[in-house]
């Protein structure tokens, strides 16, 4: 019997949601490179784009009364498929009890979907994570290897526009494999940019 695409699957107490493979970056870090899944899931690689029906039949088996977030990230880009992410968070926003909703983004939803998207995330999200990935644009551009040349300028404004909206909660995030002026440099970015530095600790 065939198995079933991994749209969903718990991390903790959040439940992750895996809605697309499509990235406009190759980070060297991603663990994408190294496994078929993330924290013990089962393979997370789409045999195609879920729709929405199907998303929302793969949550509607699951009780979101346990968990604290619901969290966009998977093997994939999830603005790659903003209107779905939209409409996934409006659908669930209406439910009794729903948890926090987080996107674990690039920051490049406004180069992938020609579009300033910030006002509309941060409407339907509580928390957005940006992978800073690096503290200087020639780090970043040889860490991240993103198909924009502008990449690390949009990832900013993405997330300086974010923040400006003061409705959700902006983190920039780093993986531990820099160097620590890498990361100091970062968190200077972060800083100047009014969001938070997380810095987290790499999976193989």
């Amino acid at each position: 019997m065939k198995k079933a695409m991994t749209i969903s699957y718990e991390v903790g107490n959040n439940l992750y949601l895996n809605i697309t493979n499509k990235c406009p970056c190759s980070c060297t870090f991603c663990i994408r490179n190294s496994a078929d899944g993330a924290y013990g899931s089962d393979p997370l690689w789409l045999e195609h784009e879920p729709t929405f029906e199907e998303i929302m039949a793969d949550i509607n088996n699951r009780d979101l009364t346990k968990y604290k977030e619901i969290v966009f990230c998977g093997y994939g880009e999830p603005t790659c498929r903003l209107d779905t992410v939209i409409a996934v968070s409006e659908e669930l926003k209406n439910r009794p009890s729903c948890p926090l909703f987080r996107i674990n983004t690039n920051g490049l939803s406004d180069l992938i979907n020609g579009k300033s998207t910030a006002e509309s995330l941060c409407n339907v999200m509580d928390i957005i994570s940006v992978s800073l990935n690096a503290g200087t644009k020639d780090e970043y551009m040889k860490v991240t290897r993103p198909k924009y040349p502008e990449a690390f300028e949009a990832m900013q404004k993405f997330t300086s526009d974010c923040v400006k909206t003061d409705s959700a909660e902006v983190i920039m995030s780093v993986v531990d494999v820099i160097s620590p002026e890498q990361i100091e440099a970062s968190r200077k970015i972060a800083e100047n940019l009014g969001a938070k530095l997380r810095i987290r600790a790499y999976e193989n």
